[in-house]
């Protein structure tokens, strides 16, 4: 047996990694979040990667969702292991297929990362929403809630459907397990060759359609029939569960870790339990084993196998003991007397355990945060003798008063874990090296290791934070981080405008990009920041990475400077293998882009640590100035109290009412003129001997305060020299002037005097 190693990736890779093994047939169509999976696959096939069979899977892009799905479902008929990956409206413009792949009994694992489908609005967030609505389709569902679980359970659920012939999704969050990065252990071709059998493989060769072996399928029947078809089917579904199972003990018995429909974990004499999957599951299962060192007796059963539903499996693993259980659900079925995997525990326990007292309520739709700190307020209300049923944790509902109260700053981090948060801009390479920094950690410490990654949805230029932990235990973290030992802000405009150090630790290390050197920028920081760091005891360093890239040829590109700083800075590894370490990763990364691009990268992280300086801490705030609102005061009430909290990046703060107005999606227009970004580190100067006039300028301009104006030359009188104007180009306004400037309501708020 190949000796496995362990590797740092995220879960789109590590279910690509198991998909592209053991299928020959690859169709693929992209959609947030998974296009990562097919993107992989197409790499490895163009690579000459072969799968356990020694061929080289063919992989085509479709040109959408149903083209995906209807090239897989022909390439099953046709006797082949085929595959694809997709999640939200994607998955259910696959619908059609599925039903026909599954009245048809027929071997394959679709691979969701789990998505939210729009309803009111559009959200490339993660939730169930996606999953839950194809649960009707004859499809088995089996759910990871975690990168080594995407791994291992792509795996098994191909086990599975060959030796069950019920078709599977599995599926795992979107984003939060999609996009996480971390450290796991990578299966082996020979892991995978023991767990697939292939006289099971050649079964279903044998049942594909051809001249050979002539049938007829796809026909149309009458009432007669049909109804009669429809439960022939039901012995294959009863055995499905019998067939996951074997599958979870085959792979316990090769690969050495061990699952079950559900997993419980808690105290053998648990009274209260959560039941729920995905996710949030791991971060119950941390819960949990913290509430037991204080004495409670509580516990988790985490659901692996959702479809077909196994009330037997479950009420198995179901400590006797309890008396009071939870079902958590992230998904919203508006109308229903309850969410799905409510519904289903509920009637697996009125047949079995009918004195368990049930409720069940709704967590973390569109990847809003599922921290312990909720998990252990749906276990205290469990202790109640009137508990809130329905409910909903994790917002504020001050409309229909169906949320629980919990305590925001409960935590049940491990005291060894280093947390790191690391404020940035997109596309300025700040998620990058950040992907590489936990990378080196994981590879070259010991240490386990997690990287999440936050993108507003505006994507490039839009904010992100890099949320990373490392440490000695096995990490079950799959929330944010709520108490960071270091922070980094890349962008120095964002000092005015986020509470950067609202999450830093006492005594924790706080890196910022500044134009302004250690002696000077003190009194450039808000009297609001200057106070957090005096009151935590931070320790405050600059470094101008700016400068350093332009003048290592680098431009606008920051990461390298920033992700040397932080080693340099964290003392993760000696400094000379922490520089040693990224410089391989430059090589790795950028290898392929020619020595040039390398040397510049290695030029950069060297000037980088020469131009680190740690600036000292004044006794008492001193700054003459505060944090800039997030809108101005004369803007409409709808954008001071509900578009400004989402402007600071406070957004969750809002409570249902707040947003009431916007219950069907309808936002008022021409609030664009109010958000005021300041990210520019530059402003551009219009040169009136190169323009030609072409406008695309104020077409694109994000804000629309780039104006164009065509006008009699006579209003130039009296203005000021550096005025700049042009003869207009078009013959219609022939000796008419022209000129670019900036206009609009509040547009003097995006220049920066200090700048321009």
């Amino acid at each position: 047996m190949t000796e496995r190693h362990r590797v740092m990736i995220d879960g789109n890779e590590a279910a690509a990694y198991s998909a592209h093994l053991t299928n020959e047939v690859i169709a693929i169509y992209p959609i947030t979040p998974s296009s990562n999976m097919g993107e992989w696959a197409d790499q490895w096939s163009s690579e000459g990667r072969t799968n356990i069979w020694g061929t080289v899977p063919s992989v085509v892009e479709m040109q959408s969702e149903g083209g995906a799905a209807g090239a897989l479902h022909g390439a099953l008929q046709a006797g082949s292991l085929g595959t694809t990956f997709t999640a939200s409206q994607g998955l259910l413009l696959m619908i059609p297929n599925m039903y026909k792949i599954a009245g048809e009994l027929t071997s394959t694992v679709i691979h969701v990362a789990a998505r939210t489908v729009a309803s009111h609005a559009l959200s490339i967030f993660g939730d169930h929403g996606d999953v839950m609505a194809v649960r009707q389709t004859g499809f088995a569902l089996l759910a990871s809630g975690s990168v080594q679980e995407a791994m291992d359970m792509a795996l098994i659920a191909q086990t599975a459907t060959l030796s069950s012939r019920v078709p599977f999704v599995h599926f795992f969050d979107g984003f939060r397990t999609s996009h996480e990065v971390a450290k796991v252990e990578q299966l082996t071709a020979e892991d995978a060759r023991a767990m697939i059998d292939d006289g099971l493989v050649q079964a279903h060769r044998e049942r594909a359609l051809t001249p050979d072996r002539p049938r007829i399928r796809g026909t149309a029947q009458n009432p007669d029939y049909y109804f009669q078809a429809r439960e022939a089917s039901n012995p294959w579904y009863e055995a499905c569960p019998g067939h996951v199972q074997a599958a979870m003990d085959r792979f316990a018995s090769v690969v050495g870790r061990s699952y079950h429909l559900f997993d419980y974990v808690g105290a053998s004499d648990a009274e209260r339990v959560v039941i729920l999957m995905g996710s949030g599951a791991e971060t119950a299962h941390e819960t949990v084993e913290h509430l037991m060192k204080a004495g409670e007796k509580v516990g988790v059963v985490k659901v692996r196998l959702y479809r077909p539903f196994s009330a037997t499996h479950l009420l198995a693993a179901l400590p006797s003991s309890v008396r009071s259980v939870a079902v958590l659900d992230r998904t919203k079925e508006p109308g229903s007397q309850g969410e799905p995997l409510y519904l289903d525990v509920k009637a697996a326990l009125s047949d079995g355990r009918p004195s368990v007292r049930l409720i069940g309520g709704r967590y973390g739709l569109s990847s809003k945060d599922f921290t312990p700190a909720m998990v252990k307020a749906v276990l205290d209300e469990l202790k109640k003798e009137q508990p809130q049923q329905p409910f909903v944790v994790g917002i504020d509902d001050d409309q229909t008063h169906l949320s629980l109260a919990y305590d925001s700053a409960y935590s049940t981090e491990d005291e060894k874990t280093v947390r790191c948060l690391f404020w940035g801009i997109g596309s300025d390479g700040t998620v990058g090296a950040n992907k590489n920094s936990i990378k080196i950690i994981g590879d070259d410490t010991d240490n386990y290791a997690q990287g999440y990654f936050v993108y507003d949805s505006k994507k490039s230029g839009g904010l992100t934070v890099s949320h990373l932990r490392f440490g000695p235990k096995e990490l079950r973290s799959s929330y944010l981080i709520g108490q960071a030992n270091f922070i980094a802000c890349h962008v120095f405009t964002y000092v005015e405008k986020y509470r950067l150090l609202a999450q830093a630790a006492s005594g924790s290390t706080f890196l910022l990009n500044s134009i302004y050197g250690p002696e000077d920028v003190w009194d450039r920081l808000p009297r609001e920041l200057q106070k957090e760091i005096i009151d935590k005891q931070i320790r405050f360093y600059v470094i101008d990475a700016y400068k350093v890239a332009h003048e290592t040829g680098m431009g606008v590109r920051i990461n390298t400077v920033m992700q040397t700083c932080f080693f340099a800075i964290s003392g993760i590894l000696p400094q000379d293998e922490a520089i040693e370490a990224i410089k391989r990763s430059i090589k790795k990364t950028y290898g392929n882009k020619g020595e040039a691009i390398v040397k510049k990268n290695y030029a950069c992280v060297d000037a980088s640590v020469a131009n680190l300086h740690e600036v000292k801490i004044p006794k008492e705030v001193t700054s003459a100035f505060a944090m800039k609102p997030a809108v101005p005061a004369e803007a409409p009430e709808f954008v001071r109290t509900v578009l400004g909290p989402m402007l600071a990046n406070e957004g969750d703060s809002l409570t249902v009412k707040d947003v009431a107005l916007t219950a069907d999606g309808t936002f008022p227009t021409g609030t664009t003129q109010w958000e005021k970004r300041n990210i520019a580190m530059e402003i551009p100067q219009w040169d009136p001997e190169t323009c030609i006039q072409c406008g695309k300028c104020v077409l694109v301009c994000p804000h629309a305060v780039i104006r164009s104006k065509v006008y009699d030359g006579t209003l130039l009188e009296g203005a000021p020299a550096t005025f700049k104007s042009a003869e207009a180009k078009w013959p219609a306004f022939k000796d008419k002037k022209y000129t670019v400037q900036y206009g609009g309501p509040h547009c003097q708020d995006h220049l920066r005097p200090e700048v321009s």
